[in-house]
């Protein structure tokens, strides 16, 4: 009798391996190899020059600066959304449960000029901050409000089926051993979803990072002060300096690929000590 033991359930290992490449080659080798060969017409000493400059270094610090704290923020307040649609039962939940996606669906553009509008000096939100002393539109605080919009739904996505998972049972067994709500919360919960909660951070943060349409209204656009990374690279564009441009982007997505590996690696690590 032949054994069944390793045998695929999609035959073809092979072609299957060839098309993920070739698939994974058009998305992502290919325009990153045509990125780097672009980025090296300029050389090396021009290359330097482009990507250290005043403007551009200013520009890098907006980008991740905002795009961190928009990270952390969503980091806080997807557990607690995510918890909340889980684990409580209220009317129109299912809408609030959509509304979550709407980021998703809502074109940037449209995000951008109703946050502009809301926060902005006459706006609903942005008059009452105004007498508090607080400007948000057209300042960096305005900035991480549109990437907290925007990303929100990768954080919440990500905890959500998690906490579903998460049998009830266990906290009903922590607190008739007497644990209070923190202790069952740090040492049940919390573990299970640190792994989940680490690729939330990273896609919102990757997300952030690179987000322009929503942005670029509210930022105000000042160069040292809220000018965006993906702003300066739409300028280089503009005024056909198409390696400059390249030169940016290039940095970008090798600070981005770094950052995403670096919370992998710790997902990693965590999620090998949780099932320990």
């Amino acid at each position: 009798m032949k054994s069944n033991k390793g045998k695929r359930v999609i035959p073809g290992f092979g072609l299957s391996m060839g098309i993920t490449l070739s698939f994974l080659s058009l998305l992502v080798l290919i325009p990153f190899a045509s990125m780097v060969w672009s980025a090296s017409g300029i050389g090396l000493r021009g290359f330097i020059e482009v990507v250290t400059s005043k403007r551009v270094m200013a520009g890098y610090q907006v980008s991740f600066l905002c795009a961190l704290i928009a990270a952390l923020i969503n980091s806080l307040f997807g557990v607690i959304l995510s918890w909340v649609l889980v684990r409580y039962r209220f009317p129109f939940k299912r809408v609030v449960d959509g509304l979550i996606e709407l980021p998703f669906a809502l074109p940037t553009a449209v995000a951008g000029i109703s946050l502009t509008a809301l926060y902005s000096e006459q706006g609903l939100l942005g008059s009452f901050f105004r007498k508090l002393g607080i400007e948000i539109a057209y300042t960096r605080i305005g900035i991480v409000v549109a990437m907290v919009f925007i990303t929100i739904p990768f954080v919440v996505r990500s905890i959500q089926p998690v906490l579903e998972k998460i049998d009830a049972q266990y906290e009903e067994a922590a607190s008739m051993l007497g644990a209070d709500r923190r202790v069952i919360f740090f040492r049940i919960i919390l573990p299970e979803i640190i792994p989940a909660l680490l690729t939330g951070f990273g896609l919102a943060f990757a997300r952030a990072l690179g987000e322009y349409g929503s942005v670029v209204f509210i930022a105000g656009n000042t160069p040292m002060k809220t000018e965006i990374v993906p702003l300066l690279i739409m300028s280089k564009l503009q005024q056909y300096d198409y390696g400059g441009a390249t030169a940016i982007a290039l940095v970008m997505l090798i600070a981005s690929f770094v950052i995403l590996l670096l919370i992998n690696t710790v997902q990693l690590f965590s999620s090998k000590f949780t099932r320990a």
